[in-house]
């Protein structure tokens, strides 16, 4: 479970698009500083800061090959971020489903209102 310090480190990484952008070119595989950096206006070192924010949130770690040192993803943090996220998506589904039922309640009445002659006439 994520203590609330990795939370917030996490949710502030991911709160900027050329962050999620990168984790999401990383989703397809490991890549280089420079990979990274060639779909975004910005220059290297840019890239480079905004890669040391995610790997001090634990979304990414920087591997050793040779010369290269590629970025990897690193899913743990993101699907304990997305479990905490799930207890959310829960509560509003619970909503939702609580809603049809409410409908589903009105057109009934609404329905056996109307078979019966009591239908409300319309100002």
């Amino acid at each position: 479970m994520l203590t609330s310090n990795q939370m917030d480190a996490t949710f502030a990484a991911l709160a900027d698009s050329t962050r999620r952008a990168i984790l999401l070119r990383l989703a397809s595989g490991e890549a280089s500083v420079n990979e990274l950096a060639k779909p975004f206006r910005m220059s290297q070192p840019a890239v480079s800061k905004h890669l040391k924010v995610l790997e001090r949130a634990g979304l990414i770690s920087v591997g050793q090959d040779a010369q290269r040192r590629p970025r990897r993803i690193q899913p743990a943090r993101l699907a304990e971020a997305s479990a905490w996220l799930e207890r959310f998506r829960e509560f509003w589904e619970g909503g939702f489903w609580r809603l049809d039922d409410l409908l589903e309640e009105m057109k009934s009445s609404e329905h056996a209102a109307k078979r019966c002659g009591l239908r409300r006439k319309r100002p």
